[in-house]
């Protein structure tokens, strides 16, 4: 009798050889879905293994094609909903050249909040007049030179305003100015620090000093309620309040209003920390943005050309839902570790010197090839001797070894302009144009580029005294090498 025979006549299962099948993260399970992290290879189109074989580990890449098809979209969405809107990118988001100028090549303003990014704007070949000079530290001398240029000047407090109608008096110019508001919209936080508040009457006041100016007029009205603001409705109420303000000046100062700022603040598909629902789940389009503003708007507006007044023109200062989801960090893996609680660790070479945003943000990351073996929790490290160096709490990932390759994305918003030279060197930044050629768009450091501001003493040329024994500084008894203690 076989084997099969019997199995039968028993009732139990035939005997079937065992079989070794590795586990592999990122197939589809039986219902069709992807439970573990997918694998990414390619950035439009270009291999990440040829960008990290040519450009070294880690390494930003910038998609100039997702930058254009996120300006393209977000003008459609405002531009369809109201009839004048004006774009400024928001330098503070990533003030790299060749990213500043595809805004610029699609039609966007200079929206700066220093001396330095209004310089950077000046040398990428921004007209002043394009320029929206924010911020609450402008000195008297770039004052002077936006005056001269013709920017539009934001004003964040009185001071500055004195400082204003001071120049503007020596200078014989009449300057249109835009005032910066705080109010509570119910929704955020109120930025009080920024601006002059509504409620309390100190806008109104403001408002009136420029009307009894000689040289000074208000022509626009700024203000900016927050950042990753995930409710659309805050900014259906900023506009309201600041159409109610803007009422209310024209009518008791006799000014006219020619633009409304709003700022910025919108979200990006990123996975802010504290909320547990998936970024697809939680941040609105920018289609849902618009609606938002434009519905209210136009509604407020609707009676002005009745009174013999144009509609405001909208602006817009939008800066991390254009660029955040363009970027990505390709990083390489050093070491693994296990942690006294059983959890796995693993060390990267990119560090939340080069990725600030890991302090808020809970990155998607995924390998770069189908990796086997079972997925477990795992803790990501940068390079930094600082505990706080975590680029990933806590997701779960397949095992991982020396060498092998991880992208973080969205990267695009803060990174490049919140990093730091500390620790490691700051590395290349790639972009991949819409023809899928790569240019290196801000080279890495080395020693030369960190030291290159640094002076030192002649006495201080030296490391050791004259004549002191190697590894001895102090020039005392020997003790077999070492410091004299």
């Amino acid at each position: 009798m076989t084997d099969t025979t019997e199995a039968k006549t028993s009732g139990s299962k035939p005997w079937i050889k065992p079989a070794m099948v590795p586990l592999r993260s990122g197939l589809l399970n039986k219902f069709g879905n992807r439970q573990d992290a997918a694998w990414m290879d390619t950035i439009d189109n270009v291999p990440v293994a040829q960008l990290l074989e040519q450009y070294g580990a880690p390494l930003f890449v910038i998609s100039e094609q997702r930058l254009r098809q996120n300006i393209r979209r977000l003008k459609q969405a405002f531009s369809s909903r109201y009839p004048s809107v004006l774009f400024g990118w928001s330098y503070k988001t990533n003030y790299l050249g060749a990213v500043c100028n595809i805004f610029h090549q699609e039609g966007s303003w200079a929206e700066v909040v220093s001396e330095f990014e209004y310089d950077k704007a000046r040398s990428l070949g921004v007209p002043g007049t394009n320029i929206l000079f924010n911020g609450p530290g402008k000195k008297a001398q770039s004052l002077r030179r936006a005056i001269a240029e013709g920017a539009r000047i934001h004003i964040d407090h009185l001071d500055e305003l004195y400082t204003l109608e001071k120049i503007s008096e020596e200078l014989k110019a009449n300057v249109e100015v835009t005032l910066r508001l705080n109010f509570d919209t119910g929704f955020t936080e109120p930025w009080s620090r920024f601006g002059f508040n509504v409620e309390s009457g100190q806008a109104m006041d403001a408002a009136w000093r420029i009307a009894a100016s000689e040289y000074l007029s208000l022509a626009g009205l700024h203000s900016h309620i927050g950042t990753f603001i995930l409710e659309p409705k805050a900014y259906t109420q900023q506009v309201r309040i600041m159409c109610n303000f803007m009422n209310e000046v024209e009518t008791r100062t006799g000014c006219h209003i020619d633009y409304l700022d709003i700022g910025g603040g919108f979200a990006s598909m990123n996975s802010l920390q504290g909320i547990y629902l998936p970024a697809e789940q939680v941040v609105p389009s920018v289609e849902q943005y618009a609606e938002a503003v434009c519905d209210v708007l136009l509604e407020l507006t609707h009676d002005r050309e009745a009174r013999g007044l144009n509609r405001p023109t909208l602006v817009l200062e939008t800066g991390r839902a254009l660029v955040d989801d363009a970027g990505y960090l390709l990083t390489s893996v050093l070491a693994n570790k296990r942690l006294p609680d059983g959890k796995r660790a693993v060390v990267v070479d990119a560090g939340v010197s080069q990725l600030f945003t890991a302090f808020w943000y809970n990155h998607n990351v995924v390998p770069t090839r189908l990796l086997p073996g079972r997925p477990e929790e795992t803790v990501i490290y940068g390079p930094l001797c600082m505990n706080i160096d975590v680029m990933r709490s806590s997701i779960m990932l397949p095992p991982l070894n020396v060498g092998d390759a991880l992208v973080f994305t969205p990267v695009g918003a803060y990174n490049n302009t919140q990093w730091m030279q500390f620790i490691e060197y700051r590395p290349n930044v790639v972009l991949i144009d819409e023809e899928q050629q790569v240019s290196v768009i801000r080279r890495a450091e080395n020693l030369q580029t960190v030291t290159s501001q640094e002076c030192l003493p002649a006495h201080l040329a030296q490391p050791y005294p004259q004549g002191a024994p190697d590894g001895l500084v102090g020039g005392g008894p020997s003790t077999g090498g070492g410091f004299d203690t």
